[in-house]
Order: C-alpha cells, then structure tokens, then sequence
C-alpha cells in the first residue's frame, strides 16, 4: 500500500515538473526570438548608414539651370555621358554641338579623350552666339587659335565644385583662369556663368558655361 503510494507521488511529481520544463523551453526559444527581433531592431542602423550615403550621392549630382534640358535617357543623358570619355559624351549633348565642331576642327578628339581626369569647361551654342559671326568663322578657320582657345577650357585636373569657390587653376593651353561662387552659383574668369555643373564623363568632370572663355594672350 505503501510502495503504492510512492508511486503515485512520484507519478504527480513528474507530471507537475514536465509543464515547467516545457514551459521553461518554450521561454528559451521566446528569448531566442527576442533576441533575433533586437538584432533585426538594430538593422535600421545600416539603413540610417544608406540613408546617409544617398544624400552625400545627391550632393553629387550636376546642378544648374540647363540641367533640366538635358536627356533623361539615352547616350546624351547624364548616366549616357558618365559611360563615354568627354569628346565623345559632348557630341551626345545637342547644346555642345558647335563645341563638338570645333574640336573636331582643331583635332583635339583624341587628345580630350585619352586625357585622364581633366575638367572641362564646355561652353554651350548660345555662348558661341555671344561671338560676332565674322570673328567665329576666323577663329574657326584658324587651327592654331582655336586650339589656344579649346585648350584653355581645360584643366588639367577633377575639379569638385567645392574646388570652385575661390579657384585659378592653370589650364593645358598654359595660362590660368578664375572661378568662384558657392552652392550652386558659380563664374569663370568673372563674367561666364555655369549653367549645368558637375557633370560627369569617364574621364572628365564637365561645367557647361554660358560664354566662351578667352586666354589673356
């Protein structure tokens, strides 16, 4: 009777302990699941992280008046001349064709093209117009001059619009030019405004002015 009894306590005992490992089991894998929902509650971190590099990407991007008359798609786009060295993306542009033209008239194609990073300042059609017809026709039929003037567009290394705040950089046809302003307001040599800056090529960050920059001599 006795030895019965015994077993049916320790029968109780068991029965009562079970729920409480089963339960204690259960807490385990409930913490388990905490712990995953804090690790996940801390992913926003690289997403603040991401957030943070889209806005300094942003910054990044051209700016300016004229920007909104360029492509959004195709070779012309700005994502389209990102892909091509600087000649190359400049004739995709249709408001740099008389550019183009003169470039290729002063056979600096090659030369703008293999160049490694250089910064273009790349005058439009209208700033071409601002030139007395008769004095553009001589320019352009005058290799050596255009090349003095194409040339000294160009500078010899990636200028950031930061860089043109208060800037004179020597230029590959030897003399220097000016640049200042903030934001996303600035002027070249004083008077030529940039009217879509900070675009980029594969080989050239571009600023698109308003008039055809002059060397001094």
């Amino acid at each position: 009777m006795n030895t019965r009894i015994r077993r049916t306590a320790v029968t109780l005992a068991a029965a009562a302990v079970l729920p409480l490992a089963l339960s204690a089991c259960s807490d385990g894998g409930s913490d388990s699941s905490k712990s995953d929902s804090a690790s996940k509650a801390s992913a926003p971190a690289g997403a603040s992280d991401d957030g943070m590099g889209s806005s300094a990407s942003a910054m990044d991007e051209p700016f300016g008046p004229a920007c909104s008359a360029v492509p959004e798609s195709g070779a012309g786009s700005f994502d389209g001349m990102a892909k091509d060295p600087v000649a190359t993306a400049a004739s995709n542009n249709p408001a740099l064709s008389t550019l183009v033209s003169a470039v290729k008239k002063a056979g600096l194609v090659d030369t703008l093209n293999n160049a490694q990073n250089i910064t273009v300042f790349a005058p439009t059609n209208d700033a071409f117009k601002k030139i007395p017809k008769a004095t553009l026709d001589k320019v352009l039929a005058d290799k050596a001059q255009l090349t003095k003037i194409l040339t000294y567009h160009v500078v010899g290394q990636k200028l950031a619009p930061k860089d043109l705040e208060n800037g004179s950089f020597p230029t590959l046809e030897k003399s220097k030019l000016t640049t200042s302003g903030s934001g996303e307001s600035y002027t070249v040599n004083g008077s030529s405004k940039v009217v879509c800056g900070n675009v980029k090529t594969a080989n050239a960050n571009v600023y698109i002015v308003d008039t055809v920059l002059m060397p001094s001599s």
